[in-house]
């Protein structure tokens, strides 16, 4: 083989695994949205919605329950990706806070069947998760220490709170940056007036 038949099979093989990689996430979109309306959908219905034949979901996925797990890690991995994109420690403490509520919103609005399996995943969903409170604890931290929360806010309970609120805007109508202000301001400054003592 010459050195340009090298570098054209080269060039073959990494288009190969691209459409490898594209027809998998085709299939794992199909199966987000097929078995976020039917949980029983059968590996048959999922293909049809992808638009790819039968044999094609069976040769990436050897179950359904594979096909499950890989669709619950991949969402699991666009979660952790999401916190990782808005999460600094240089921004504003506030506007972390909202585009990390908006990105998590995104992924769990796009995502939702997968991501309500989250609990059943592996180590790697696992590792993901335990990343992602690890980074809403510091969030918290630097809001605190911002003035944002309470100095005496009890952290644990505020993030137990923020993750009840993300979960019910997903299940909510709008856009992700709408209901992470609803969220945020929920979470800020509650439902009631300042006349409260």
């Amino acid at each position: 083989m010459t050195k340009g038949e090298t570098a054209t099979a080269g060039h073959g093989g990494r288009a190969r695994r691209a459409d490898a990689e594209r027809t998998v996430l085709t299939i794992l979109e199909a199966a987000e949205r097929v078995l976020s309306r039917n949980p029983a959908a059968t590996m048959e219905q999922i293909a049809e919605a992808a638009g790819v034949a039968r044999t094609t979901v069976h040769r990436r996925f050897a179950s359904r329950e594979a096909l499950v797990d890989a669709m619950t890690a991949w969402a699991t991995r666009q979660f952790g990706a999401a916190v990782d994109a808005a999460h600094s420690s240089t921004a504003p403490p506030l506007v972390v806070l909202h585009q990390v509520t908006a990105n998590v919103l995104r992924i769990k609005i796009d995502w939702g069947f997968a991501m309500g399996r989250a609990s059943e995943g592996g180590p790697e969903v696992a590792r993901v998760h335990a990343a992602v409170l690890d980074k809403c604890d510091q969030m918290f931290r630097r809001a605190r220490e911002a003035g944002i929360l309470r100095s005496d806010a009890d952290l644990p309970w505020t993030r137990r709170v923020y993750y009840a609120l993300i979960h019910e805007a997903a299940q909510s109508e709008g856009d992700a940056d709408t209901l992470a202000v609803q969220v945020l301001d929920t979470l800020l400054r509650g439902a009631g007036t300042d006349r409260v003592h």
